[in-house]
């Protein structure tokens, strides 16, 4: 008789605490229901990351925790941010658990997808994706951003699955292989395709937040597209550098331009032109720098190999 999988589930979370009860009470049951069909092992837990939330955050997860066994809390020493809070949490399951389930705690992945994971990972999918079937509920500027961004990061080289966050199952196997990437700046939402073990994906329809406000305001969706996008491709430096040579090219033409004309005496002032030309060099060598830097600050961070998050404690009735 085949083993039942011990699945955990991985939930970040920052300031979460109106959402906690309601998803525990839902998680709980969805938890149980598999159980009760020898779907996943009895053994199947709920971890709760907390992400150095400001409110009562933890309080919640350690009362929640004496209220239902199968919860696991571990408290981050401060935000170390959502990336890291999740592998945080997949690196504790991985020495537990056969696959870990990672998801947000505002309820808008649909946990009644959480069947078709398991279904997926018993056809020997080693990771399994949740993909939105659609963004009928986003705004027509987050719709279209989205979408700009994902083809963005494929043509730049990065193997992104469109329409995917980080609603995913992953085996024990991937699990092992992830802790092989010891990238301090973490996406991923790249990283994980490079896995390269067989994969899968489940449709689901994404939910509206059950409480509290979105922790990815759009300067932390731009923070976080500009890791992504530098973290798995040199390709921007090499279009600064094919700029450079476009620039080049046409500053040459313009200089052979004004020696003919003054050679021939026709020479006018051309103060706008002179100006328009400064301002135009002027930001396209600050869009290079401000590209250059963005790398040499990943690298600054990167060869320091600093850790990626500090555990202060665990709460676990285990």
């Amino acid at each position: 008789m085949k083993k039942s999988t011990i699945l955990y589930t991985v939930i970040p979370c920052y300031n979460e605490s109106e959402c906690l009860s309601k998803t525990t009470e839902l998680l709980s049951q969805k938890i149980h229901d598999l159980i009760s069909k020898k779907q996943i092992s009895e053994k199947s837990r709920i971890v709760y990351i907390d992400d150095g939330s400001k409110d009562n955050t933890w309080s919640i997860i350690q009362k929640l925790g004496k209220n239902h066994p199968q919860i696991i809390g571990i408290k981050l020493s401060r935000n170390f941010g959502h990336q890291n809070a999740l592998l945080a949490g997949l690196m504790y399951a991985k020495d537990h658990c056969d696959a870990a389930i990672s998801m947000d705690a505002d309820l808008q992945d649909d946990i009644n997808a959480i069947d078709k994971f398991i279904e997926k990972f018993n056809n020997s999918a080693e990771i399994v994706y949740g993909v939105r079937s659609e963004r009928k509920k986003d705004s027509s500027f987050k719709k279209h951003s989205a979408l700009l961004f994902y083809k963005i990061m494929n043509k730049l080289g990065a193997n992104t699955v469109y329409n995917h966050a980080d609603y995913r199952l992953m085996s024990k196997r991937a699990l092992e292989e992830l802790s092989k990437f010891q990238e301090v700046n973490l996406f991923l939402r790249g990283i994980v395709p490079t896995i390269g073990l067989k994969t899968a994906t489940v449709k689901y329809s994404r939910a509206e937040r059950f409480a509290g406000e979105s922790k990815y305001p759009l300067k932390k969706m731009i923070n976080f597209a500009v890791d992504g996008i530098t973290s798995f491709s040199i390709k921007p430096i090499r279009l600064i550098f094919l700029l450079g040579i476009i620039v080049s090219f046409i500053s040459f033409i313009i200089l052979c331009y004004a020696v003919i004309v003054k050679l021939i005496g026709q020479a006018v002032s051309g103060w706008t032109f002179t100006i328009c030309s400064i301002w135009l060099l002027g930001g396209v060598q600050m869009i290079a720098l401000g590209i250059i830097g963005e790398y040499i600050g990943k690298i600054y961070s990167e060869v320091k190999h600093r850790p990626r998050y500090t555990i202060e404690e665990i709460s676990s009735s285990q």
